[in-house]
């Protein structure tokens, strides 16, 4: 396995990182913050990762986000 010590991101998971957001900002917060629909239309925590597994740019924004709230402060 790869050591990342530059990687803040490293052993965090997507479930993890969806769910500390939408703890957070809550579902409404997170589609103002990024725009896509698995935040907007009947939004879940398993709709939302499905989305984002296969979505680079929309992964991207979210891991962002995760980094600018909870480890850039």
């Amino acid at each position: 396995m790869d050591n990342q010590p530059n990687n803040p991101l490293h052993g965090v998971k997507l479930a993890t990182i969806v769910e500390d957001l939408q703890g957070y900002y809550g579902w409404n917060g997170l589609a103002q913050r990024i725009n896509i629909n698995c935040f907007k239309k009947d939004p879940s925590i398993k709709s939302s990762l499905k989305f984002l597994r296969r979505t680079e740019w929309a992964r991207e924004q979210v891991e962002q986000l995760y980094l600018e709230t909870f480890v850039r402060k």
